[in-house]
């Protein structure tokens, strides 16, 4: 079975679906490193995305992650693991 992964296509997606997005921001630059906050994304922005993301991926997200991860880059990683180790559990 071939590990799902979560491409920053799929969260920018569901950032505009969880909360649209501002008309000064360019997701489609390099945003990898950039700040939600620089990106206009508050921490309801990010609590609601991670909700999207659990129902659609069926995976379970820690609390810490709307603190902690920062940047889409952290988002991605920590998605990506919890998806790895939800296909390993799985095996």
């Amino acid at each position: 079975m071939a590990t799902q992964s979560f491409t920053l296509d799929d969260l920018k997606r569901i950032l505009l679906e969880a909360a649209g997005a501002d008309e000064s921001v360019d997701l489609d630059g390099n945003i990898l490193d950039t700040d939600f906050e620089e990106l206009s994304y508050e921490s309801l922005a990010i609590l609601e995305t991670c909700g999207r993301i659990e129902r659609e991926y069926d995976i379970t997200l820690d609390d810490t992650v709307v603190t902690e991860a920062k940047t889409p880059r952290e988002l991605l990683a920590v998605v990506n693991t919890q998806l790895g180790d939800v296909a390993a559990t799985a095996a």
